[in-house]
């Protein structure tokens, strides 16, 4: 079966892996997963495309092992993006009602919302999202919410984040050439701060570090807006890198070697664990110092770590953070990576997991690498809900336009009746005056 307005399909095209994912709301609210497939990413770097055609049947294999688990058909696709072609600027726009009498809309919002996403860019970028941070209605400032106020000038300050137009289109060429359409195009970043952040930490401020393969995404939240992004051009895959060229190994040994033994604090270590890496082509053994390991690691990620902690101090609201910071993504799972973040940043620190915000199911996704897939498949859930209120709201305006179309049509039939009436009764009055000036006639 084809995809049902109650199931949404995630897909998030990462740098080391694609992840597509079937969910669909149940009668509590809660997002159920229905499938989940899962390839290895080849046609990908630093988030962006680099060979169609890999790209392509990576898409293809991970979008059919979800569809045979779920059994739905799949067409459309919530797709994220990052890499580091991703930039963000501030703007103020404004929207003048016509009717101020009338309530503000969602409608009135987006068509705010419009107006910011034709704004001119640069040559080869374009808009990708635009984010309201607080709304001004006829002057009056701090508005999170404007539907249902009544107002003349609607105004508000936006967050909007920005990408090579090149990027965004070879996502989209791939996404169609996998026999896909694609519905949404999200900052991944956004759809994994929506997969692991509760409410109150946007609210109380927040960082959300999202560790890739390719990149490191950065969003900070306060008093539940968004306040600043950052894409990092470092990721899981330097620290692989390094680790091949310190341990002279290839790269599918760094690679096991720290996900299976890594850890972000040489410290932790003991100085006498030893690794054992098999010689190639009967080569000798190779012994690897789990202390040795660990110091390569610890260098790449503090490196990482210290452009996400001058993000923080860019963006000016280091000192409002009080829920501290979040971290997620495949890079979440290194040993000791949150008391490594502590150290660099003073700020207190988690992991944050997708499964928070699920309905228990078959599937198992409490690691952080599900966090972004999991995210897009919530953004499309509440882009299906806003459409629904805008439906809503084009209906009442009908309903109402109609009712003024009656009543008009109504008080017009009233008017020419009395107009008719009027006009028989001073016929009446006319010819009664005529007969009392000529009394003869009326005796004839």
């Amino acid at each position: 079966m084809e995809n049902k307005p109650n199931i949404i399909v995630g897909l998030d095209i990462g740098t080391t892996k694609i992840v597509a994912i079937v969910g669909r709301k149940n009668e509590q609210n809660k997002i159920e997963i229905m499938g989940v497939g899962k390839s290895e990413s080849l046609g990908i770097a630093r988030g962006m495309v680099r060979n169609i055609d890999q790209t392509v049947n990576s898409i293809v294999k991970a979008v059919k092992e979800a569809s045979d688990k779920s059994g739905v058909r799949i067409e459309f696709v919530n797709v994220g993006i990052a890499g580091q072609h991703i930039k963000s600027l501030q703007h103020r726009g404004v929207y003048t009602r016509i009717d101020s009498s009338r309530e503000i809309t969602q409608q009135d919002v987006d068509a705010l919302i419009d107006s910011m996403e034709r704004l001119a860019m640069p040559p080869g970028e374009e808009i990708i999202e635009v984010l309201p941070q607080e709304y001004i209605v006829d002057n009056e400032l701090g508005i999170k919410n404007p539907i249902g106020m009544g107002g003349a000038r609607l105004e508000a300050n936006f967050h909007i984040i920005t990408g090579q137009v090149a990027a965004a289109a070879n996502i989209e060429k791939c996404v169609t050439k996998s026999g896909l359409h694609m519905s949404e195009l999200t900052l991944e970043a956004l759809a994994s701060s929506d997969a692991v952040l509760t409410p109150e930490e946007r609210e109380a401020g927040v960082v959300l570090i999202d560790i890739g393969g390719g990149t490191t995404d950065v969003a900070i939240f306060q008093d539940d807006i968004i306040r600043h992004t950052a894409v990092i051009p470092f990721g899981g895959n330097v620290i692989t890198e390094d680790i091949k060229q310190g341990c002279q190994i290839i790269q599918a040994q760094a690679e096991q070697l720290k996900v299976k033994f890594g850890c972000a604090i040489p410290t932790e270590s003991q100085e006498n664990e030893i690794v054992v890496i098999p010689g190639l082509k009967g080569r000798q053994n190779k012994e690897i110092s789990i202390r040795n390991l660990s110091a390569i690691i610890h260098a790449r990620m503090s490196e990482i770590l210290e452009h996400v902690y001058y993000e923080i101090k860019n963006s000016g609201f280091e000192r409002k953070l009080i829920a501290g910071i979040v971290v997620t993504g495949g890079g979440a799972q290194l040993k000791y990576l949150p008391q490594l973040v502590e150290y660099i940043t003073g700020m207190d620190t988690r992991v944050g997991y997708p499964n928070e915000h699920l309905a228990a199911g078959n599937f198992d996704l409490s690691h952080p690498l599900f966090a972004t897939s999991v995210g897009l498949v919530m953004k499309g859930f509440d882009e299906t809900q806003r459409n629904e209120i805008i439906k809503a709201e084009q209906q009442t305006t009908t309903v109402k336009a109609t009712e003024v179309v009656q009543h008009s049509n109504q008080k017009n039939k009233r008017s020419i009746m009395e107009r008719l009436y009027a006009g028989a009764v001073n016929f009446f009055n006319e010819d009664v005056d005529a007969d009392r000036k000529n009394p003869t006639k009326s005796n004839t």
